[in-house]
């Protein structure tokens, strides 16, 4: 029996009601699961390609790390001003097809001797250029595939990947290495890019070109005009606050978090991470509620309630004591529900920025919004270190913590939070 469909401005095939029979959804679902797999088992084979086959030292270690984490920081404005210019499908078949050529080139070189530190580097910040153009290029291909009605749902299934990944991605990455070699790994990683351009390739429904109209303006000029959209909106502006203020704290609350498990705790190695790792399963119980709750409660009182219930987890911690069988299983209590509040609210907040803002913004608000929630993690973190130094673990944790519910707080006290259960419109 046919499905109801229903029609996206601008594409010449119907989008079918039921999200999961669109073949043209599972096949972003699938090139970006695979894309996101790849990204974060990258993460982690690159340093250990440093450690093992160079023997990295702590300083090149984190100027590696910093290298392929810079594009975030550096390049987010801009990407967002030239992807709202392009189809996202174009952007992406090419972003992975460079990240599978620079790893691919990456093994070679190590397996035949001729990769140096440098040329590491060089890879590291190619493979995060890249990472930012995707990212930015999938969020805003969902909103010209997919009808408004399957925002949530979309964003829900892509968001669980991209958390799957996040908690699978770098466990696979050592995994590979270890059972390999680091060049080896490397070329793993590629293919999962590979795989990732067949899928995206294969999307059958014609993306239109965004309209250009006249003379285009400059980039300087374009990167402004999102800042002017996102601020201007106020519930795009409470997201970016509210973004800014959690992204802040929690690079504190981190620092400080790390240190605290092994030498206030006593934790082992294994009890850390198990105690980190719990947020992955959590995250993916988030991603399955933000497909009901919303539509049932309303965007808004989810959004505030989960934002407070995630946070206000981890203010349970400072209060551990006792034996370390008990200490872990509370941790994992509070990494599940941190993890499961956290995507929640990623999710539900995904979908409200993708309703309001119109399609020939979409990349800009997308990196805007990045941009100025990242923007503040490096000084997060330097206070978390700062306030571990002179107040203690203990306290610095519980104050840090505390900081981290200046996001719900904000949220609480906007427009965001009478959102109801259906989304507003651009």
């Amino acid at each position: 029996m046919p499905t109801a469909s229903s029609a996206v401005p601008g594409f010449d095939r119907p989008v079918p009601s039921v999200l999961w029979r669109d073949g043209d959804f599972r096949r972003l679902w699938v090139g970006q699961t695979a894309s996101q797999l790849g990204e974060h088992a990258s993460l982690v084979i690159l340093p250990l390609f440093a450690v093992l086959t160079f023997h990295a030292d702590a300083d090149q270690l984190g100027v590696l790390r910093a290298v392929g984490q810079a594009p975030v920081l550096l390049l987010s404005l801009f990407v967002g001003a030239w992807v709202d210019r392009w189809r996202t499908r174009t952007v992406m078949l090419l972003t992975d097809a460079g990240r599978t050529l620079a790893l691919g080139a990456a093994a070679v070189g190590g397996l035949l001797g001729w990769l140096g530190l440098p040329a590491l580097l060089l890879t590291a910040f190619v493979v995060g250029t890249l990472s930012v153009f995707f990212d930015v290029a999938y969020q805003t291909c969902l909103v010209r595939l997919v009808g408004r009605d399957q925002l949530v749902r979309g964003n829900s299934a892509l968001e669980g990947s991209r958390s799957a990944a996040q908690t699978g991605g770098p466990a696979l990455g050592g995994a590979l290495v270890s059972l390999l070699s680091a060049p080896v790994a490397a070329a793993s990683g590629a293919l999962f890019f590979a795989v990732s351009v067949l899928s995206v390739r294969r999307i059958r429904r014609t993306e239109p070109v965004p309209k250009r109209s006249g003379r285009p303006p400059r980039l300087r000029g374009r990167i402004h005009e999102g800042l002017r959209f996102v601020i201007g909106d106020t519930l795009l502006r409470t997201v970016c606050l509210a973004s800014a203020a959690f992204q802040f704290f929690y690079a504190a609350v981190m620092t400080v978090y790390l240190l605290f498990l092994p030498r206030e705790l006593h934790l082992s190695g294994t009890a850390v991470g198990l105690a980190l790792a719990a947020t992955g399963p959590g995250a993916l119980l988030g991603s399955a509620l933000a497909a009901r709750l919303p539509g049932r409660f309303g965007h808004g009182a989810v959004l505030v309630s989960a934002a407070a219930v995630g946070d206000g987890a981890f203010l349970c911690v400072p209060a551990l004591h006792g034996p370390s069988a008990v200490t872990v299983a509370a941790l994992l209590a509070v990494g599940f529900v941190f993890g499961a509040g956290g995507q929640l609210v990623n999710v539900t907040v995904m979908a409200v920025r993708q309703a309001v803002t119109p399609d020939g913004m979409q990349a800009r608000a997308a990196a805007t919004i990045t941009f100025v929630g990242m923007g503040l993690t490096p000084l997060g973190s330097l206070l978390g270190g700062f306030l571990a130094g002179e107040w203690g673990l203990r306290t610095s944790l519980l104050v840090t913590v505390a900081g981290m519910m200046l996001s719900p707080a904000l949220m609480a006290s906007s427009p965001l939070a009478r959102l109801g259960r259906a989304l507003p419109n651009a």
